[in-house]
């Protein structure tokens, strides 16, 4: 699925602790496990790492896409 690289970092900053980023993405699975463990606060941290790994090795297209499998 192809989302904007802009709007999944931002997700992934701000609501990456209830899965947000990842339903935004098609990934619903990861989605929910996200949203069950978000009490936990361990779901915010890999959000914010999937934010920076997001920044630093997923190329944007020339519209500023990302593509997830």
């Amino acid at each position: 699925m192809e989302v904007n690289k802009v709007i999944y970092i931002a997700l992934a900053i701000f609501l990456g602790g209830f899965g947000i980023h990842k339903f935004y993405a098609g990934q619903t699975g990861l989605g929910i496990l996200f949203l069950l463990f978000c009490w936990t606060g361990i779901p915010h941290v890999i959000a914010v790492i999937s934010a920076i790994f997001t920044i630093l090795f997923k190329p944007a297209d020339k519209n500023g896409n990302i593509t997830f499998h």
